[in-house]
């Protein structure tokens, strides 16, 4: 059988869509059940916010699975791997749509999140590969970008599909882009053998290395500023920027807009200059995330706002990039790890947002809470570059 070489030059940019329709498949099968949570709700026989638990046991799933498929799979070869994640990510959706309770489908949903952080992993580590130095990041952007791509037109097109034929139909429609990603994943990625010398232990000692604990943590806690303004943002923008509830559709395109400005212009940087970029990323993290409250006054601001906030995603490739400088021979797992980061990332932002709306501080008071996260990342980063100058061996890269 032809096995193609990793260095044809057409190969790249079809191996990168093949991921990134990936990416795409798991876009929308994470985000969508936020946007059919009353008709799932309906469906299973629990209330609203008992629905809303799915959104956590997927996000369980991404956590837990990320390392644990990192470690024991860390030896398949990349391509036979991608497929693998992909086919299990496509069954759980496919079982989903399926599921005959709410108990059964919340096992499901767990299920379907745990190929997620080691399908971008992998994904990341083959796109710079591929890519070849100084691209490595932007090659690790345009996979992102088929995630980015779902919030924007994957999510919408599920979420209708839920709403008309039932919502047992976005799952199907999900589990079917993930069938279409493994068989292009086969067709245009490249086949290489996997590590032998790759070990459960060999890939853990990963966590063993500080500077990848401090990347980790750089993502765990600066990516939060994000997620704790984006996650009220229904309510910021309905009651106090004042825009009609009809109107959530065209937020919801502007984050994605600038989701996607975010992730293409942080990797153009991190190529040039990575540890400044996650520096600079941080510090115009604080400076939107400072400016919401005030800017959340007036509809126009307001949207602008949200297009900045939105733009700090450039840290997803540079902190990528960042764990593959310094993962040594641990990579597979360090590389599915930043994606455990930035959901510990979501959970943290979503949680603290809701904390000091519940202490009565208002809905604008998540852009203070997002300050506050990112300025906590940036004292990471600090600890890490300080770290990195003193202890022999450290990696540091401009």
């Amino acid at each position: 059988m032809h096995t193609p070489d990793i260095h044809a030059p057409a190969r790249p940019a079809l191996a990168e869509l093949a991921m990134a329709i990936g990416g795409f498949a798991i876009g929308i099968g994470e985000f969508v059940i936020m946007g059919l949570l009353p008709q799932v709700a309906a469906g299973t026989g629990v209330s609203v916010p008992q629905a809303g638990h799915l959104i956590s046991t997927y996000a369980v799933g991404v956590v837990v699975g990320a390392p644990l498929i990192a470690v024991l799979a860390a030896r398949l070869p990349r391509r036979l791997l991608l497929i693998l994640l992909m086919a299990a990510f496509a069954l759980g959706n496919f079982a989903s749509a399926a599921a005959p309770g709410f108990l059964s489908l919340a096992g499901f949903r767990f299920v379907s999140g745990l190929p997620h952080g080691a399908f971008f992993g992998v994904a990341a580590l083959v796109a710079a590969e591929l890519a070849g130095p100084g691209r490595r990041a932007q090659a690790v952007a345009r996979v992102m970008l088929g995630l980015t791509g779902a919030t924007l037109v994957g999510v919408p097109i599920a979420t209708w599909l839920g709403q008309t034929l039932g919502w047992q139909a976005a799952f199907v429609l999900v589990g079917a882009i993930g069938i279409l990603c493994a068989a292009l994943v086969w067709r245009w990625v490249p086949y290489t053998p996997g590590n032998p010398l790759a070990s459960p232990l060999r890939e853990l000692g990963a966590l063993r290395r500080p500077q990848v604990l401090l990347t980790l943590a750089i993502g765990s806690i600066g990516f939060g500023g994000l997620f704790a303004v984006f996650s009220y943002i229904t309510p910021t923008m309905t009651e106090v920027a004042g825009l009609p509830e009809a109107w959530m559709p065209a937020v919801l395109i502007v984050f994605g807009l600038g989701m996607i400005a975010g992730n293409i212009g942080g990797a153009w940087f991190a190529d040039r200059a990575l540890m400044p970029t996650v520096a600079g990323v941080l510090v115009w993290s604080i400076l939107v995330c400072l400016t919401f409250p005030f800017a959340a006054q007036h509809p126009a601001s307001a949207l602008f706002n949200l297009f900045l906030v939105a733009t700090t995603v450039a840290l997803a490739p540079a902190l990528q990039i960042r764990l593959m400088d310094v993962a040594g021979d641990a990579q597979t797992l360090a590389a599915a790890l930043n994606h455990s980061a930035f959901n510990l990332a979501n959970a943290l932002g979503a949680w603290l947002g809701g904390m000091v709306i519940i202490a009565g501080h208002g809905w604008t008071a998540t852009g203070w809470v997002g300050a506050a996260l990112a300025a906590g990342g940036l004292a990471v980063f600090g600890a890490s570059m300080w770290l990195a100058r003193t202890t022999p061996g450290n990696v540091v890269r401009a």
